[in-house]
């Protein structure tokens, strides 16, 4: 087939793809839309049709729906395993259809604290934001961002899943109107340095005078600091301009999330630091959630747990996946030596004494704190891999 007959059929397919997107989204059918394009069958007249029906006939059986609101794209959980699809599909089931999810994906209603306020005034039903979003609302949940407290996928699982945060976390959650349904392991912030900075961060040292983006977090600018870098605050959506023209030098994203937003072009190397978890949750409205027979609240409750497993059990595909997407560019990756993690654990870890403030304020005592550090080191039965 010569390139001319090539490039024709690329371009049928692409118009079928835009007429079929067009006649679901115009016909209100958004939801199928948005599922036939992350199956890839939109250029097929028969496939659109054939899931637009099915959308259709579960919503039309559906008792209750729930409207479910992300940042990320359907296809973003290639490389960020973000999971909505499956955690649409899995309520859907779990709850023998009496649940119908509508999905607005993609930053359609909002992203980040937009989503939690949405949720927390009943707005919407679900959402999928960050801890750190979540945090505002629910102070007790910053303290995932306590250096090397929880930044290994593992023993963030291990924290999330345990009894401990169970009793004393989510009390405080649920009095501010929220249900976690279940926590998204993405992986742990990296350092990445912009290209022509300062080259490959491999210790402490060598952030001396880097300029290194920082969100709003007081936790992470001051982490930056101890660390030796210049803490440079900038908002999420200047953040590539600010690195591309050295506003900043570096930024502290996971692998996954500089893929998706865009950062390949723009950034010479990754170090492997686990300091903090780029974490995430979907959380409901605890008064909608309630107001549910008990069997369906149960479904809920299962397709979270089946959602969770299957999220973890992604997370080293994405990674390899936005890696490799990277190295594409020109990226190089560094993983640290057990002493060369032991460095920067002692020049910024959870357990020096500037921390402590912060654990009191957040945990309510240094005893409650305790509890949850000791649930951050013990093994829990759910397994993730770390980077």
């Amino acid at each position: 087939m010569n390139e001319l007959t090539k490039g024709k059929d690329r371009m049928e397919l692409e118009s079928a793809e835009r007429r079929n997107f067009l006649r679901l989204t115009g016909a209100g059918a958004f939801t199928a839309a948005m599922v036939a394009g992350a199956a890839g069958t939109l250029w097929s007249d028969e496939a659109v049709a054939q899931t637009a029906k099915e959308e259709k006939e579960r919503e039309k059986a559906a008792k209750h729906t729930m409207v479910m609101a992300t940042a990320y794209i359907l296809g973003a959980s290639r490389s960020y395993p973000i999971m909505q699809l499956d955690f649409k599909e899995n309520i859907q089931n779990a709850t023998n259809g009496q649940v119908y999810v509508k999905l607005a994906p993609g930053g359609q209603l909002g992203a980040g604290g937009a989503l939690a306020q949405k949720v927390q005034g009943g707005t919407i039903q679900a959402a999928q934001h960050s801890l750190s979003n979540f945090a505002p609302f629910a102070p007790v949940v910053d303290l995932i961002n306590l250096p090397y407290f929880c930044g290994a996928n593992q023993r963030f699982v291990n924290l999330v899943t345990s009894d401990a945060w169970k009793g004393e976390v989510h009390p405080k959650v649920e009095a501010k109107g929220f249900k976690a349904l279940f926590y998204v392991v993405i992986d742990p912030r990296v350092v990445a340095v912009r290209k022509g900075g300062a080259g490959a961060v491999m210790s402490p040292s060598d952030l001396g005078g880097v300029k290194f983006r920082v969100p709003g977090s007081k936790m992470l600018q001051q982490y930056y600091r101890m660390v030796g870098a210049n803490p440079t605050p900038v908002a999420w959506g200047e953040t590539p301009s600010a690195i591309k023209q050295g506003v900043a030098d570096a930024l502290d994203p996971s692998v996954g999330a500089l893929f998706v937003f865009g950062f390949k072009d723009i950034l010479s190397h990754v170090t492997f630091t686990q300091a903090v978890p780029d974490s995430q949750v979907y959380s409901c409205n605890l008064e909608w959630f309630n107001s549910l027979p008990k069997g369906v609240q149960e479904g809920i409750d299962f397709a979270s747990e089946i959602t969770m497993q299957q999220n973890l059990a992604k997370v080293p595909a994405a990674r390899n996946y936005a890696m490799a997407e990277l190295r594409k560019s020109g990226v190089q990756f560094h993983s640290l030596s057990s002493a060369q993690l032991d460095a920067w654990k002692a020049a910024g870890g959870y357990q020096r004494s500037e921390w402590d403030t912060f654990k009191k304020e957040l945990a309510g005592s240094m005893d409650v704190f305790g509890k949850l550090e000791q649930a951050a080191n013990t093994q829990s039965r759910y397994y993730v891999h770390d980077a």
